[in-house]
Parts: C-alpha cells; sequence; structure tokens
C-alpha cells in the first residue's frame, strides 16, 4: 500500500501542527510531500517538502494525492473547489465556508465520489460528545424537551485579535466567535440534535474587544418536533463555562467538567404527569453516572480518518458536506441578531451573501495589529 502523499495549503498555527503531526509518524500511511503558503518564510522548516507559494500551482504539480487546506476562512471556497477540480482528496478545515452560498458551490464542487472529502471537525472525536449523541439518537431520553449549552470558555484577549489583520473583521473572517471559535460547538449541536426549525439571536458586536464582529451571542432555537434550545458563547468571559444540559422525558443530563451525570426518570415525565394522583407529586429518579474518558484523538484522529478513507474505504468521521450545517446556523444567528428578525430554516444562503457583501463595503473599522509575546497553540483548543 502506497503512503498517501499530502499537501497542506496554509501554514499558519493549525497548518503547521497539521504538519508536525505528519512528520512526527502520528498519521498513517501519509508522508508530507509538499506545502504552500503565501509567506515563504513560512515554508522553510520543511526542507524534504516541495515547497510553493501558489496553492494552486502545488494542486497541479503531481507532487500530492490529497490537500489539506488551513488557509483563512475566504479561501476556504475558492481553494478547496479548486483541489477537487484538480482531482485530489480534500480535507478542510473549519469552517468549510464563510456563509452557506459559498458552502453549497464548494460541495457542489464535489462531483467524483472517489475522491475523498472531509471536514476538520475534531471534537466528533471525543467521547463524551459521542456519548451524548448516543443517548439522544438511540431514543433512551424519550422526547427532548430543552437544550442549554453555555460555552463561554472560548476566552480571548486583545493580544489575539490583534496577532492578525484579518481575525475578526467582515473582511478577513466574516465574523467572530461564531465563525472562528465555534464552530465546533455549532457542529456538534447539530450533529447531536439536529437543525432546528427557527433561530433567534442576540450578539454583541465588538462588546468585550476592539473588534467589529460578535464576540458574545445568545441564541434561541425551536425545533419541529417542539424542542427549543439555547445557546451562549462568548469570547470575553473569563473563567469561562462548558455546560450542556438536555431535559428530556426520561430524565435530565448534564455534561460538565468531564463529567456526563443522568439523572433518569424511574416513570417517564408524560406519564408520570397523566397517571399520578399526587398533587405536588414528581417522579422517582435514578442517577446514573455515563462513563467516558479522554477526549479522543482530535485534529490527529480526523487526519487519520481522512487518510484510511482514502487508502482503504473507512467511512468518514466528518464528511465535508455535513459542513454546510454549522455555516448555516451561524448565518442565522448573525443575520437574525443583524435584523432584529427570527430566521426561519433553511436560510436564504442568496440573502445572507448580500448581506455579509453590504457589511463589508460599508465598513470604517480600522484594524490594529500587535505581534504577540507568545503564541502556545496547545490553549487555544477546549
Amino acid at each position: 500500500m502506497n503512503p498517501v502523499r499530502l499537501g497542506i495549503a496554509g501554514l499558519g498555527g493549525m497548518g503547521t501542527a497539521h504538519a508536525r503531526s505528519v512528520l512526527e509518524g502520528a498519521i498513517k500511511n501519509t508522508t508530507l510531500t509538499a506545502v504552500s503558503d503565501a509567506q515563504a518564510a513560512r515554508l522553510e522548516p520543511f526542507p524534504d517538502a516541495q515547497k510553493f507559494t501558489d496553492a494552486q500551482a502545488m494542486f497541479e504539480s503531481g507532487a500530492i494525492d490529497a490537500v489539506l487546506i488551513a488557509t483563512p476562512h475566504y479561501s476556504h471556497t475558492s481553494l478547496g473547489i479548486a483541489a477537487l477540480k484538480a482531482g485530489l482528496h480534500v480535507l478542510v478545515e473549519k469552517p468549510i465556508s464563510v456563509h452557506k452560498a459559498d458552502a453549497e458551490r464548494l460541495i457542489a464542487a464535489h462531483t467524483d465520489s472517489r475522491k475523498v472529502f472531509a471536514a476538520m471537525f475534531n471534537q466528533r472525536t471525543d467521547p463524551f460528545y459521542q456519548k451524548i449523541r448516543d443517548l439522544v439518537r438511540s431514543g433512551e431520553l424519550g422526547k427532548i424537551q430543552r437544550i442549554n449549552w453555555i460555552i463561554t470558555n472560548w476566552f480571548r484577549p486583545e493580544a489575539y485579535y490583534a496577532s492578525g489583520g484579518w481575525r475578526a473583521t467582515w473582511a478577513g473572517e466574516g465574523g467572530g466567535v461564531l465563525l472562528n471559535q465555534c464552530p465546533h460547538n455549532i457542529d456538534l449541536f447539530q450533529w447531536m440534535f439536529g437543525m432546528p426549525q427557527s433561530v433567534r439571536a442576540f450578539c454583541g458586536f465588538g462588546r468585550y474587544h476592539d473588534i467589529e464582529v460578535e464576540d458574545e451571542v445568545t441564541a434561541y432555537m425551536e425545533y419541529a418536533s417542539g424542542t427549543n434550545a439555547v445557546f451562549i458563547t462568548s469570547t470575553g468571559e473569563a473563567p469561562g463555562t462548558n455546560r450542556l444540559e438536555i431535559t428530556a422525558d426520561r430524565g435530565r443530563v448534564v455534561f460538565e467538567d468531564d463529567k456526563i451525570s443522568y439523572t433518569r426518570n424511574v416513570i417517564p415525565t408524560a406519564e408520570y404527569s397523566r397517571t399520578t394522583r399526587e398533587m405536588f407529586g414528581r417522579p422517582d429518579t435514578w442517577e446514573v453516572s455515563i462513563p467516558a474518558k479522554g477526549h479522543g484523538g482530535q485534529h490527529r484522529e480526523i487526519l487519520n480518518n481522512f487518510v484510511a478513507a482514502i487508502l482503504e474505504g473507512a467511512e468518514l468521521i466528518a464528511p465535508a458536506s455535513e459542513g454546510i450545517h454549522s455555516v448555516e446556523l451561524a448565518n442565522a444567528m448573525i443575520y437574525s441578531a443583524l435584523e432584529d428578525v427570527r430566521v426561519d430554516l433553511p436560510l436564504d444562503s442568496a440573502v445572507y451573501a448580500a448581506r455579509l457583501k453590504a457589511l463589508i463595503a460599508g465598513s470604517k473599522f480600522v484594524k490594529k495589529t500587535a505581534e504577540p509575546v507568545t503564541a502556545d497553540l496547545s490553549k487555544s483548543f477546549n
């Protein structure tokens, strides 16, 4: 079995980390044969790989079988389409696109089913979220009544936003916490619970930082089933919280501090309510601890899975086609806040694309940049 010849487009923090994973032998049956970045200095640490300052040239070089795209957000679409047209297997970092219309174009470009097309949703490898998804999807919890997720431990100081001119601008990122940090959580949200039918959101645009995009979000979602959900996130709170609470007919599940607790009703809520003769009665409960350990292989597991899909036909953990859901939810939240309206899904992708274009054209924001003193990438993940 010949190893997959991998190229990496974009050698910022994430692209370099992925390259190191390959060079350290953490990705099976893979060799790093080419790298590309517009900044030539970033290519120097990889003497054994072919070097390109133009990604398209790398795609057409014949040096690679597959590419991992880790460039700034907007180029995920254009480079992803170009790589697919060049006949490559493609793994794209999150978000797969900045807005839904671009995501639709990118997914439509995947016309050859023999080519693997995946997304870097590494938190799908986390056993805690896998267990919660199993509880929801198996029907063990019964009808889901309410979902609350507070995910505010994505704190970022001003130095983070000042570290790049593209960060936290409509033109550079197309959004803030929803497009940079929370694509992981929004993907997990829809992966576990499915897509809602409507969204009403409130965003703080530059509430905590000198930025023009959202750094705080409170969103209310409604499902066709009657389930409602609240999703809260921020990059301006410290120490922050990561608490997911699910209330269902069978009881309550709470995930916090690396523990899943399940307070299970002996008799389901609806049944008890119909049958009890006690005015102030409530179901007896069992306290159940759901075992899970560690946080999975994360980025390396996704990359290994991508290679296994190419060589062995393994099922993808995160198909890129599913990446449109987190993009759509993020867009819907931003649009709802900007227009002060409830947004029914599916979102009109052309309307949102036009609104984003107007934000970019009308921006008077002047971005200040400065080199950070330290940049430990390991501290960027939740």
